[in-house]
């Protein structure tokens, strides 16, 4: 599976005391920033056709919008993604994510421009023979703490709020196996919608403050590290005031398809904050036949026969992550970080990536709660 990285973010911000919640509203709004944008071949060159309404085409795989006035105004303290990926001519799994960028106002959408940048959601398509039902995949996050982000009055005075959809993804098997998608490079259709309401439960009124570590970073022990032959990577940061009630917002991902690959290894990851490791787990370890139903195109991964009882613990053996699964949002509380410097690490100590193949995709960011 290929995937492109996005920025490295090392800015920090500490906002105004405001209230973050712009209209307090027990009704949802609902707001589609991103509507069937399909996705095309992420190799070929960049295709010219249109667009949706206010939408630009970065390539093939990456899209951007930015977020309106109206859509933010609404926005309350409770935040739902929806992530609709309908398939087309890639009847492989492949790794998708949102991503938001803010940029001084009035500007056009420029990565180097960006104050800075952070992943939002990740997912994992299933294999998708487009003929064959169910051909969408539905994914779905609680981003309570974005919706904070986004409704802060204070930074939409000053700042444009622009996301960004990617989806890598390439035709050339599909082309021959799926009936319909010979000559054709169009591989995925995408839409996102978000949904915002009000909980009176929540604090409406709190000084927010936010600091982006990594942004999908490729973390592996052959050039993507702070040690060649260990998989490390350490962020030293700077806080300008006290934070109270920080959480380590945190998304990692193993990819290697490779035999050996280390999509099929599961490792422990340790993560630390000022030398004191705060989570140590290993990803996956969940069976992945509640997804079998997704991944209608015959793979590599789901054999002929529906898995068993007695099968379950070797599906959690192995498995980092399944085919038609979100990727999880892990969420670490880190109490109170002073005034001063500070570090953040990843280390995945076991990791070998065989024959230096594969990578550790890694976003991380800090924010009050």
């Amino acid at each position: 599976m290929k995937y492109f990285p996005l920025l490295l973010s090392v800015f920090v911000f500490t906002l105004c005391s405001c209230k973050t919640v712009s209209n307090i509203s027990t009704e949802s709004h609902n707001f589609s920033p991103f509507n069937e944008v399909v996705f095309y071949d992420g190799y070929a060159k960049t295709v010219n056709k249109p667009t949706q309404k206010g939408v630009q085409r970065i390539n093939n795989s990456t899209y951007v919008t930015k977020l309106n006035t109206k859509d933010l105004e609404k926005i309350s303290n409770r935040l739902q993604l929806e992530i609709r990926v309908n398939a087309a001519c890639d009847n492989y799994d492949r790794i998708g994510n949102v991503a938001l960028f803010v940029l001084p106002k009035n500007l056009n959408f420029d990565v180097k421009k960006a104050i800075y940048n952070i992943e939002i959601a990740r997912f994992i398509t299933p294999f998708m023979d487009k003929n064959v039902a169910p051909n969408l995949t539905v994914y779905k996050y609680d981003l309570d703490n974005i919706g904070k982000l986004l409704s802060n009055k204070n930074m939409n005075k000053k700042y444009d709020f622009w996301l960004q959809f990617h989806l890598f993804g390439v035709p050339y098997a599909a082309q021959k196996q799926i009936k319909g998608c010979k000559g054709r490079i169009d591989t995925f259709i995408g839409s996102l919608q978000f949904s915002s309401t009000y909980d009176a439960t929540k604090n409406k009124t709190q000084k927010l403050q936010f600091k982006p570590l990594l942004t999908s970073f490729h973390l592996n022990n052959y050039k993507g590290t702070d040690v060649v032959g260990k998989t490390i990577k350490k962020v030293e940061f700077t806080l300008d005031e006290k934070m109270k009630n920080a959480k380590l917002y945190l998304i990692t991902s193993n990819h290697g398809a490779n035999r050996g690959g280390e999509e099929y290894i599961r490792r422990n990851h340790m993560i630390s904050m000022d030398h004191k490791i705060v989570l140590e787990y290993k990803p996956g370890g969940k069976s992945c036949e509640p997804f079998r139903k997704l991944n209608t195109q015959r793979n590599g991964i789901y054999g002929k026969e529906i898995s068993s009882t007695g099968e379950k613990k070797e599906w959690e053996s192995w498995n980092n992550w399944c085919p038609g699964d979100k990727v999880p949002i892990r969420v670490i509380e880190l109490g109170t970080l002073e005034k001063g410097k500070h570090s953040f690490k990843i280390n995945v100590p076991e990791a070998e990536f065989k024959d230096q193949e594969g990578y550790v995709l890694v976003s991380a960011y800090i924010q009050n709660k």
